[in-house]
């Protein structure tokens, strides 16, 4: 990814978006370039907005990992937490 596509902002009505409406959204603009049957402009916008809807995805997903933890036995017996390691 080019470094202005990191640094453009996610439009506001994708922000909103939960990460299940953002993929169902994502995977449906796939399809649709997939399939071919749109033009080359609209496939311009469309690829534009799924790399929104793939970062919104990604930083959802960050998020939720951060919120992790996982219980561990701690040092004197007892339980403890740490960050997951699900990468």
């Amino acid at each position: 990814m080019s470094e202005s596509a990191k640094n453009e902002k996610i439009p506001g009505d994708i922000v909103k978006l939960s990460f299940e409406e953002a993929l169902a959204a994502l995977e449906e603009i796939v399809s649709r370039l997939e399939g071919g049957a749109v033009s080359l402009e609209e496939s311009i916008d469309i690829y534009t907005r799924g790399t929104h809807l793939r970062r919104h995805c990604e930083e959802k997903l960050r998020l939720a990992q951060e919120r992790i933890d996982k219980i561990v036995p701690g040092p004197d017996g007892g339980i403890a937490t740490e960050p997951a390691d699900i990468a």
